[in-house]
């Protein structure tokens, strides 16, 4: 155990000493019950001197720990709480606690669909009620960017459940590009986040590869009681090692991608590059750079780089540099028609 916990384990001990006024306590009586605390906790004996617990009575007393604890000494012997109805365990909540607390139970209710937790969700209602009682009409000062009307979220938690039980669902889907809904087993690996939107990662079949759906377009799910889930061994963070979103286009190897980046972007990229793999290549004395990637290319990439429009040109390779250059030439003609109507 810590040295920090055991010190927190003595305070705590001493506090409910003291909360006791109708006993004498000696500062002899203090260390017995803090040696039966930790021995209680430790399994076994631990020696406390004299001196460590009169350094806890000064610590429990300074501002250091926000106690401010009124503990006193009279008749030279014993010690006792001055406030007789004092508590370390009873303080009034600072500035920045609220703070902190509020920025906290803000960040958690983002994850309110999810029963892991429901658990917190009870005290997660009494931190809100001390907050507002301790300070009204405070305003967050983190936002998270988020979208409570995208489709399909009232599938994550049935979703969730289902891996963690190890079920065999029965997915009803309609992609982007499909005209019909089609139905097929799925066998769900994990649930995964990308540009705020969520994708369900498993398998079709054991002889199929890994896919990924868009929780916004499922439409019904059931589940298959009879079929055998595949028991992979599914490890996430190799799998997505080499690419940027959720596209993971089996048979392809990851392959350079070199890229000049112009120099009001230059800093960006710097600062939060593009792909763990990124390394810098060259700085220019325009302040532009030249950077490359070892990814697999994917629609995720192409619509990362495509959105940074003139700031970024693609060197190599060449058939890479050719498609992008086919797109934005396209985008451009869109420009140049002068047919106007939508």
């Amino acid at each position: 155990m810590s040295q920090n916990k055991n010190a927190l384990i003595r305070y705590k001990t001493i506090d409910k000493c003291l909360q006791n006024k109708y006993r004498q306590w000696t500062l002899e009586d203090l260390i017995e019950c803090c040696s039966q605390a930790l021995e209680e906790y430790e399994g076994r004996q631990i020696p406390i001197s004299k001196r460590t617990i009169q350094m806890d009575i000064q610590m429990m007393r300074s501002e250091k720990l926000g106690y401010n604890a009124p503990i006193v000494v009279y008749d030279k012997k014993y010690y006792k709480y001055e406030d007789e109805d004092f508590s370390i365990t009873d303080i009034p909540l600072t500035e920045t606690d609220m703070n902190v607390l509020t920025e906290t139970v803000s960040m958690l209710k983002q994850f309110k669909d999810f029963s892991l937790f429901n658990d917190v969700s009870d005290i997660l209602q009494r931190l809100e009620d001390k907050i507002y009682a301790e300070k009204s009409h405070t305003k967050p000062v983190i936002y998270l960017d988020k979208n409570e009307n995208l489709k399909g979220l009232h599938y994550l938690d049935e979703i969730y459940q289902a891996i963690i039980k190890k079920m065999v669902l029965i997915i009803t889907y309609k992609s982007f590009k499909s005209r019909e809904e089609t139905k097929f087993h799925f066998h769900p690996f994990i649930l995964k986040e990308f540009n705020n939107r969520w994708f369900l990662i498993g398998k079709k079949k054991a002889s199929q590869p890994v896919t990924n759906l868009a929780l916004d377009r499922i439409i019904s799910i059931d589940y298959d009681f009879s079929l055998t889930y595949l028991e992979e061994d599914f490890d996430a963070e190799s799998y997505y090692k080499n690419v940027i979103g959720v596209t993971v286009n089996s048979g392809l190897q990851p392959r350079r991608i070199e890229l000049w980046i112009d120099a009001d972007n230059a800093p960006y990229v710097l600062t939060k590059p593009l792909h763990p793999t990124q390394r810098l290549i060259q700085e220019n004395e325009d302040k532009s750079i030249i950077i490359h990637l070892f990814i697999i290319p994917n629609y995720e990439m192409e619509r990362l780089l495509l959105g940074f429009g003139c700031g970024i040109k693609i060197l190599r390779p060449e058939g890479f540099r050719k498609r992008m250059k086919e797109i934005l030439q396209k985008a451009l003609a869109k420009y140049d028609e002068s047919d106007l109507t939508v």
